[in-house]
């Protein structure tokens, strides 16, 4: 049987998939050891990092968690709530598109 080898060329358009940025919103019963937990817990922040988050809920009104494919923040978004509900705190977690 002959050895044949053939060149093909092949173009691969890979476009990254959309982002969509995890938010706490401030309320005023949650207390901010609780929000200090859930953003070490479930987003993996460190101490500072969590303690700089929670101001910024704290005195804007909301801030970003972070940023993820939307799978993954769906799931941050109801782990927030589960756990949130869980314990008796009416904290919102949202998710919107990250825009360009």
């Amino acid at each position: 049987m002959p050895n044949i080898k053939e060149a093909t060329k092949v173009e691969l358009d890979l476009t990254n998939p959309p982002m969509y940025k995890v938010i706490l919103h401030n309320d005023d019963y949650t207390p901010m050891d609780f929000v200090i937990n859930i953003l070490m817990k479930i987003f993996h922040k460190t101490l500072d990092e969590a303690n700089d988050i929670t101001w910024q809920v704290h005195e804007k009104g909301k801030a970003v968690c972070g940023v993820y494919v939307q799978e993954i923040a769906q799931t941050k978004v109801h782990q927030v709530k589960s756990i949130a509900k869980a314990n008796g705190f009416p904290l919102l977690a949202t998710m919107e598109l990250e825009k360009d």
